[in-house]
């Protein structure tokens, strides 16, 4: 049955990621029409339907190939369109909308926490649940497969939140970082964001290669320590 587990375990990963990555960014779009902008809206992007979200390649392709290839597994939704020029105050709001992604996942990863604790006092208050057949094809109990979906669902996104607040376009942390820099600070912040894709490929496909991973390893000090607090390990 253990193929049948991993593909059970793929498919609850890029599912619940997917889910996590559509919810990030129609949380952008809220917070911009909060802010006075209604770009999203008017796009029809305020919405949880899957369909207007999905990028083929970033969606389904990428973290296909990465769990086949590298067993880690990231995924992206369509941007959320919107004009920072509509917004009320541009200097306090873009950051606002910035963030409200990151913080969409903390508290899908707070729900999902709450799933998994409550699934395992649900085990500890009656023993027999242990005993529960598998499921028919897949190889776990019902208990089973909500535990790995709760603890699937706080991975991936903690996973979203922290990789999303690196400060390197076109992720959140850029729109971030801009709030704070000011003069020749920020010019010269500019002039490394032209090289933001070329950063970004290396640090994730080619440092691994050669035996350094610093993203791994700001992952494993953020999204890994949180994790475990969260699932109480």
């Amino acid at each position: 049955m253990r193929s049948n587990i991993d593909i059970v375990q793929l498919v609850l990963t890029i599912g619940l990621l997917l889910m996590a990555a559509v919810i990030h960014e129609v949380a952008h779009g809220w917070v911009a029409l909060l802010c006075g902008d209604d770009t999203a809206k008017r796009a029809g992007r305020l919405t949880l339907n899957p369909a207007k979200h999905v990028d083929p390649v970033g969606s389904i392709v990428l973290p296909l190939v990465m769990y086949l290839t590298v067993g880690a597994v990231f995924a992206y939704a369509k941007p959320v369109p919107y004009n920072p020029y509509r917004l009320k105050d541009r200097k306090r709001d873009e950051p606002l909308v910035a963030l409200a992604g990151p913080a969409s996942n903390v508290v899908q990863a707070l729900v999902g926490a709450a799933v998994f604790r409550l699934a395992y006092a649900a085990l500890d208050a009656n023993p027999a649940l242990h005993l529960q057949a598998q499921l028919p094809l897949i190889g776990y109990t019902l208990m089973e497969l909500l535990l790995t979906a709760a603890a699937t669902s706080i991975w991936v996104n903690l996973m979203l939140c922290f990789f999303n607040l690196i400060p390197l376009p076109p992720l959140d942390g850029s729109k971030v970082i801009c709030h704070f820099l000011e003069g020749e600070a920020l010019e010269r912040y500019y002039e490394v964001q032209r090289y933001a894709m070329p950063i970004l490929i290396i640090v994730l496909y080619l440092l691994p290669r050669i035996g350094l991973d610093p993203l791994g390893a700001y992952l494993d000090v953020t999204a890994g320590n949180l994790y475990q607090l969260l699932i109480g390990a």
